[in-house]
């Protein structure tokens, strides 16, 4: 016995070997997949070459030259100094690298990002926004990790189009200080319009002049990349090739060139010790690398300490609602350069929490994907996300050797840029087609937009998104109900109704009221009534204590109800409700057989007969095919033959006589 038993072991030792072999293997293959999910660099790095690598090159210096100067002016719309723009700007260029999924989105300060952070640290320090950005990293690490990307679908377009056009708004108008020359501290969009009209008077003109000087100039080179050479029907030749391409480098290096040369002229105009100035300058900017370490978890602010829990009372609502509005942004703009491809939010997610992450360990603000870059870099040929890489080096070289020439930078020339980026922003072109489309939409863009202006951006999203919610849900309060009359081929006069959607809590007492009036008032309180299932294809608890209650309403009149034609689902949640009064039908025949039982004074719901009573219990748990109806009613010619319809259904009984009357409840 003892050998029998090891020669059987002996003999099964190869299969198990060979099983976990296999589920070896199949695990490694998982492995293998989720991390190429996760880090896409795995996959496409192994087919890097030459070719990508000029093109990447070519795309990652150019958007390097465009957020030098992007990032300077948005630290100085964020309320903070300008050095704090490019220690921004190189984190995140270098983590997408390794963790982004599109080739095209660069990660960096933008003006929403940058408007948002100002609004939470308005009279606080600069450790209120390294924290913000530590805590929006991970806040959006954890909704990854949750799989809740599909918040963003709750967003629509129209409240995206009234959020984006109203920070659009904020953002230029909170320029006009710098573009004018006045000082003065502003807390929102009304305090600021006002606040330019009454310091008018102390507008200094030089500033102004530069500053519309920079906002035409900025425009023109903005649409010199759009001028064509050649003739129309043929192809240009090289030397038109090549003024194309260097008017497409010019219009893209614009904010760089602007910036350059109002620096050069501020330098020239620039007297040692004058006192004012020609033009007020960006002043000193810290030159080398950002201090790195943990992001600061106190403060001390004036001659109170801020702890932890302090600082996050203080940033409130802003630690879910900037995770959120950066995501957004960022999905969009991979939705935008995807190319027809699907775009994971949750991976997208990801990457921008472990760039704000990580950022915030070299003092950044929060970060998103900028658009405007965005579109330099596939304009600019980029092939594989490393031309990210290069835009981070070109940051990194700025910090180390031209910091002490931003010196000279025109604060004027700064707000110039920020205004011609924005302005493209506003959306008003999606009004029209909006209005022809879906005029309700209006309401919740319009709603998100003057909430923006009126109280705040982040008030302005979550009311917007709450408008679209009563749209989302208010069908399914207050559903469609149609009631007709109607009559069986055999003669029975009853009442159909049809409710358009399922049946959840919110319309419970809804469809209670709408039935039982119809009961009434067409039905005469006598009337069978048929309850068309059709559409309702899901139910909750709620629901089946209403409808039990709908029944008892009926039972109370002695007016039978049935239900015709319900879902499998429905009728698992009203049996496990213990919903005994239930009576429900699949087939016509069984339907034409309770109403001819009813309109000869046999009504088996609540007959007296204790064969018929335990048949009609029989025959709501048979299918069609089962149910014991089905010959009788064919043996008596009550039914002619009927379609099935496209759901797999089975239509109500055919009418009979005059075309009913229809009534929406």
């Amino acid at each position: 016995n003892f050998f029998h038993q090891l020669n059987v072991f002996r003999m099964s030792l190869p299969t198990s070997i060979s099983n976990t072999k296999n589920n070896h293997t199949l695990w490694m293959r998982r492995l293998q997949t989720s991390l190429y999910h996760c880090i896409p660099i795995l996959s496409w790095m192994p087919r890097y070459n030459w070719d990508k690598f000029i093109c990447d090159l070519i795309a990652g210096v150019t958007v390097g030259l465009t957020v030098i100067p992007q990032g300077l002016a948005y630290a100085t719309l964020a309320g903070l100094e300008p050095q704090y723009g490019l220690y921004s700007a190189f984190v995140g260029c270098f983590v997408y690298v390794v963790f982004g999924s599109c080739k095209d989105i660069t990660i960096g300060p933008t003006a929403l990002m940058a408007l948002m952070t100002y609004q939470q640290i308005i009279g606080r320090n600069v450790d209120f926004a390294i924290l913000l950005c530590f805590l929006t990293g991970c806040a959006q690490l954890l909704m990854a990790v949750l799989h809740l990307g599909v918040l963003v679908d709750f967003i629509s377009i129209p409240v995206t189009v009234g959020f984006t056009s109203a920070t659009s708004v904020i953002i230029a108008c909170s320029q006009l200080k710098g573009l004018l020359g006045l000082k003065f501290q502003a807390n929102g969009f009304l305090d600021t319009v006002n606040k330019v009209w009454n310091h008018i008077p102390e507008t200094r003109p030089w500033d102004a002049t530069l500053g519309f000087t920079c906002i035409v100039v900025l425009l023109l080179l903005r649409k010199i990349k759009d001028i064509k050479l050649g003739p129309k029907a043929g192809k240009p030749n090289q030397r038109q090739r090549t003024i194309m391409k260097t008017l497409w480098l010019i219009s893209t290096a614009r904010n760089v060139l602007v910036v350059v040369v109002c620096s050069f002229i501020a330098y020239y105009l620039h007297p040692e010790n004058e006192d004012p100035p020609f033009f007020i300058l960006t002043g000193t900017v810290r030159s080398g690398l950002p201090p790195f370490g943990l992001p600061p978890f106190s403060t001390i602010l004036g001659n109170q300490t801020y702890s932890f829990a302090d600082m996050c009372s203080e940033l409130g609502s802003s630690i879910i609602l900037v995770p959120i509005i950066g995501v957004l942004g960022n999905v969009a703009i991979a939705k935008a350069f995807s190319t027809g491809d699907s775009i994971d939010a949750t991976q997208e997610l990801l990457t921008l929490g472990i760039c704000n992450l990580l950022g915030s360990f070299a003092s950044s603000f929060p970060v998103t994907g900028s658009f405007s870059r965005s579109a330099v870099n596939h304009a600019s040929g980029v092939m594989t996300p490393f031309g990210g890489f290069y835009t981070g080096v070109v940051i990194l070289l700025a910090l180390g050797l031209l910091t002490p020439y931003f010196y000279f930078i025109p604060k004027a020339s700064l707000a110039a840029v920020i205004i011609c980026a924005v302005i493209f922003m506003i959306e008003y072109e999606v009004v029209k087609p909006m209005w022809r489309s879906s005029r309700k939409d209006l309401i919740p863009t319009f709603v998100t937009f003057l909430t923006c202006l009126v109280i705040a951006v982040e008030y302005g999203i979550l009311i917007g998104v709450g408008i679209n919610l009563l749209f989302l849900l208010y069908p399914s309060a207050r559903p469609t109900v149609h009631v007709e009359k109607s009559t069986t081929h055999s003669g029975v006069e009853y009442l159909q109704v049809t409710p358009s959607n399922s049946l959840y809590f919110p319309a419970v007492d809804f469809i209670r009221t709408s039935v039982g009036k119809a009961a009434v008032k067409q039905g005469s309180s006598q009337l069978p009534v048929i309850v068309d299932c059709r559409f309702i294809l899901g139910a909750d608890f709620t629901a089946a204590k209403g409808i039990a209650a709908l029944i008892e309403d009926f039972n109370k009149r002695k007016q039978p109800i049935y239900f015709y034609n319900p879902h499998p689902s429905v009728v698992s949640v009203f049996k496990g409700a213990s919903l005994e009064e239930f009576v429900h039908f699949r087939t016509q025949d069984e339907l034409e057989f309770i109403l001819q039982s009813f309109s000869n004074n046999r009504q088996p719901a609540k007959g007296t007969d204790p064969e018929e009573r335990s048949l009609l219990v029989e025959m709501k748990e048979f299918s069609p095919i089962e149910s014991p109806f089905t010959g009788a009613a064919d043996d008596l010619n009550r039914c002619k033959p009927r379609s099935t319809l496209k759901d797999g259904s089975a239509p109500l009984l055919e009418k009979s006589g005059p075309s009913p009357d229809i009534m929406k409840v």
